[in-house]
């Protein structure tokens, strides 16, 4: 079976598992479904239908909602047919170990910026005052949601140097942060873990937490280059509450010579713990160009416990190796409340 075959097998396949859902609650009009949700056109919600193309999770999610269902019951087939359509679109079969089930919230697919995206906040962006929480959702359109403005603040995707400085320990209140540098033929070469003692340590008050700077070390591809722009939604040390999705979105771009083809935000903190921040494994990244700007998102479950998630994810490439191992993790950090 060719690739395209094997691509349109699995959005139609996924596009079929909606409508027996939709079916088995009456066949409700697509106006009323938006209704329900809110937060998604009619016409998106019909087109996820139709399977011409495989919808975003963000539209899964309101899809599946707005029938009274759980979204997290479908968030193993909704991965499993983003994988076999990525992998398709690569040209290659999709990998058999990413067949098995992978914990966390789901994610769209991200989009490329149409525009010349913002310069890079000026300033040290140290302030004592608290971040702005985030503005309120925008409504989706097709699987886009509203873009708002970035926040100033400093960004936190730092390529590395030649000349750059060693790898550092940080310290965050009393304990020491480990890094832990994994094999480099495990596809997930310079990722970094923070020991068990290190994230049970962080709490509110360390919020922003620092990042140390990772060795220094070339791209996997000569001439591959990654700027990160803002966070355009839950900018550091947002308050949310327990038990909610929020959607977070960052910007990157390439800022290098080399096509972004198939790359992804591979999440490091793998198995995720139930008291921490749930998202889906590997965020998918648009096919980018060279000179473009691209927005990531993931939707994100809160735990029901209230405290600090501190999340992070290393770009990849299409063959799931670490693209820039000598840069900072992209990173979101929110504070949970309680009612």
């Amino acid at each position: 079976m060719d690739h395209m075959r094997a691509q349109a097998e699995a959005i139609e396949d996924f596009a079929a598992v909606l409508r027996e859902l939709r079916e088995s609650v009456g066949n409700p009009p697509f106006r009323e479904m938006s209704g329900r949700s809110g937060a998604i056109s009619h016409t998106t919600l019909h087109e996820a239908t139709k399977g011409n193309r495989l919808p975003s999770w963000g539209t899964t999610v309101e899809f599946v909602k707005a029938c009274g269902a759980e979204p997290a019951a479908y968030r193993e087939r909704w991965e499993r047919a983003n994988r076999a359509v990525r992998s398709a679109s690569a040209g290659r079969p999709a990998p058999a170990a990413l067949e098995a089930s992978v914990p966390g919230a789901g994610e769209g697919l991200a989009l490329p910026v149409a525009v010349e995206p913002p310069g890079p906040p000026k300033g040290d962006g140290t302030s004592a005052s608290r971040p702005a929480p985030p503005p309120p959702h925008g409504r989706i359109a097709g699987d886009v949601r509203a873009v708002f403005p970035a926040p100033k603040r400093r960004g936190r995707f730092r390529l590395s140097s030649p000349g750059a400085v060693a790898l550092a320990a940080a310290v965050i209140g009393t304990w020491a942060v480990v890094l832990i540098v994994v094999d480099h033929d495990s596809g997930k070469d310079g990722m970094e873990e923070y020991g068990n003692r290190a994230k049970n340590a962080l709490t509110p008050a360390d919020c922003p937490v620092q990042p140390t700077n990772p060795a220094p070390a070339s791209p996997r591809h000569k001439g591959d280059e990654a700027k990160f722009v803002a966070d355009i939604t839950l900018p550091d040390c947002t308050r949310v509450g327990t038990g909610q999705s929020v959607t977070k979105v960052w910007r990157l771009k390439n800022t290098g010579t080399v096509p972004w083809d198939g790359y992804s935000l591979r999440r490091l903190d793998l198995p995720q713990k139930a008291d921490n921040c749930q998202t889906i494994s590997e965020v998918p990244i648009a096919d980018t160009e060279p000179g473009h700007a691209v927005d990531i998102r993931t939707e994100i479950t809160t735990p029901r416990k209230p405290g600090l998630c501190y999340v992070r994810f290393k770009v990849v490439d299409g063959e799931g190796k670490v693209a820039f191992p000598g840069s900072r993790p992209v990173n979101f950090q929110v504070i949970v409340e309680g009612p």
